[in-house]
This record gives C-alpha cells, sequence and structure tokens, in this order.
C-alpha cells in the first residue's frame, strides 16, 4: 500500500512452502550488479557527500565494466605484466 502511494510498482514474491534455499525469481540481477559495483573500491563506502557524485561514480563504474566485458579484458589494463 506504502509503494502503491506513492507510484511505485510492487510485486509481492511469496515464499516457498519447502524447507532450504530457494532462488527468488529475478533478484539475482540486482545482487549481479552490486557484487560487479563493489569490484570498485571507490563506491565499497559512501565517500561522497552528495547524490550527484555518487550517481556518477557508479556511472563510472558500470561503464568501465561494460568496456571491459565487450574488449574481453578479464583484468584491467594498467596492471604491469610480467614477461
Amino acid at each position: 500500500a506504502h509503494g502503491a502511494r506513492l507510484g511505485i510498482d510492487v510485486e509481492r514474491v511469496p515464499r516457498h512452502a519447502g524447507k532450504g534455499f530457494h532462488v527468488q525469481p529475478r533478484r539475482w540481477v540486482v545482487e549481479r550488479t552490486f557484487g560487479w559495483l563493489m569490484q570498485h573500491r571507490r563506491l565499497v563506502r559512501d565517500y561522497e557527500t552528495l547524490p550527484q557524485r555518487t550517481r556518477a561514480m557508479i556511472h563510472w563504474a558500470m561503464a568501465n565494466t561494460m568496456s571491459r566485458y565487450l574488449t574481453g579484458e578479464s583484468t584491467p589494463t594498467w596492471r604491469n605484466e610480467t614477461t
């Protein structure tokens, strides 16, 4: 009811009757994204004082993640390669 008053679509996911772990539908997408964001040191803690800066850092981190995925890089390129 609170979400509806704010204009937010809320979907309640019912619990499973059985015991044990059950994957919730589509929750893994959010958890995976948070995992990707936590690979960036500056986003691990809330250092920013303005919400606009935090949003900018999240955009930067996701652009970095997507560019690494598209180019096939598994590690950042700033690391020294030992031969």
